[in-house]
């Protein structure tokens, strides 16, 4: 979306008169870009459209809160990866899994959920992300599957850009360290 485009949008958003149809094209416009960041999080299909459902009411009940500090896309994405974590804490309350344990648990929706369909190289692949840190894990999938600059995930996560390419670096060796283990 251009910076114009995006003025444009952040406008009717705060105009009562057009906020329905406002609210309507930003879904439209963001729906799936959020749903894949979501899902690499959550990993679950389902679990993913839930989360998303929860994103755009927490984006529809906050819009008057949103100032324009920062892109709309920044607020929309620190939404969305807030609304993940926390539904992956109450994924393991629910389960009695401790918050600072790994989210392994995770994978066995991947592995039942009908929608993924993934090779074994790419279930490896998960299950080494999914045995890193929260904060490296998040970093890992913006950087390596989004391509997303340093300096968009500083503002979007509030981490400065050499904490988050360090993130990043540990995240790499550990996924390799994973990778090079005999199955």
């Amino acid at each position: 979306m251009t910076e114009e485009a995006e003025h444009k949008l952040i406008d009717r958003l705060q105009d009562p008169k057009e906020q329905k149809a406002a609210f309507s094209d930003l879904v439209k416009a963001f729906s799936e870009q959020l749903y894949w960041q979501i899902r690499k999080m959550v990993l679950s299909h389902d679990d993913a459209n839930d989360v998303l459902q929860n994103t755009f009411i927490k984006i529809w009940t906050n819009l008057d809160s949103f100032r324009g500090d920062a892109k709309l896309v920044t607020w929309l994405y620190r939404i969305a990866i807030n609304e993940s974590i926390t539904f992956i804490n109450k994924q393991k309350q629910s389960q009695n899994i401790a918050i600072d344990d790994d989210d392994s648990f995770l994978l066995s929706k991947l592995e039942g959920d009908s929608y993924f369909d993934g090779d074994e190289a790419q279930l490896k692949l998960q299950k080494a992300i999914l045995t890193l840190p929260e904060k490296q894990r998040i970093v890992f999938n913006m950087k390596y599957f989004d391509d997303m600059k340093y300096e968009d995930m500083s503002k979007i996560l509030d981490t400065s850009v050499g904490a988050l390419k360090a993130s990043y670096h540990h995240a790499v060796k550990k996924i390799e360290e994973f990778l090079s283990l005999p199955n």
